[in-house]
C-alpha cells in the first residue's frame, strides 16, 4: 500500500464498511463488536446515531484511493477515545498505523484513550508505536467471542 489518507465518511461508504465489519476473523480479533455483525438494520442505526453526534469524528481510511477501513474519535464518559477498523486484506501493510498518525494530527485532544482486546497483538502494536501507553486492564464481555475477556486500556498523553 503506497498511499494512505483519510476523508470524511460518506453515505456511499456504508456498504463497504458493513462488509468489512462482517468478516469473521476481523470480528473475532476486534472482540467488542455488534451483537450480530450480519444485521444491516442495526449497523445502519448505529452509523446514523454516531454520525449525528457532533463530538464524533468519523473518517474512512483510503489506501491507494480506495476505502480500506474506518477510523473515528469520540467522547466516552468524558474521555476522548479512538477506534479503527481495517479491511483484513490489508492487515500487516502499515495502514492502521498511518491512518492513526493522520487522525492524531486532526484530533489534538489529549489525553486520548484506546481499548483493545489484550490478545489482539496487531492492534496493540499499532497503538504503542503511536505513543499510547498501557495504563490498565479490565475484564469485559466480548460479544464477538461470547465470553468475558481481558481488555487493555491505553492512553496517549
Amino acid at each position: 500500500m503506497q498511499d494512505v489518507s483519510l476523508r470524511g465518511l460518506e453515505d456511499a461508504d456504508l456498504d463497504t464498511l458493513f462488509e468489512f465489519m462482517r468478516d469473521p476473523e476481523s470480528v473475532r480479533m476486534a472482540a467488542f463488536t455488534a451483537e450480530d455483525p450480519d444485521d444491516r438494520a442495526a449497523f445502519d442505526a448505529h452509523m446514523k446515531r454516531i454520525r449525528a453526534n457532533p463530538d464524533t469524528i468519523n473518517m474512512v481510511i483510503l489506501g491507494d484511493g480506495r476505502v480500506v477501513g474506518s477510523i473515528a474519535s469520540f467522547v466516552m464518559e468524558g474521555d476522548q477515545e479512538i477506534t479503527y477498523w481495517v479491511d483484513r486484506a490489508v492487515w500487516g501493510q502499515g495502514v492502521a498505523g498511518r491512518a492513526l498518525a493522520l487522525l492524531l494530527e486532526i484530533v489534538a485532544v489529549r489525553p486520548m484513550y484506546a481499548r483493545v482486546a489484550s490478545d489482539n497483538t496487531g492492534s496493540m502494536r499499532v497503538l504503542t508505536r503511536a505513543g499510547f501507553e498501557k495504563i490498565g486492564t479490565e475484564v469485559a464481555y466480548a460479544t464477538a467471542r461470547k465470553a468475558e475477556i481481558e481488555e487493555t486500556i491505553l492512553r496517549l498523553s
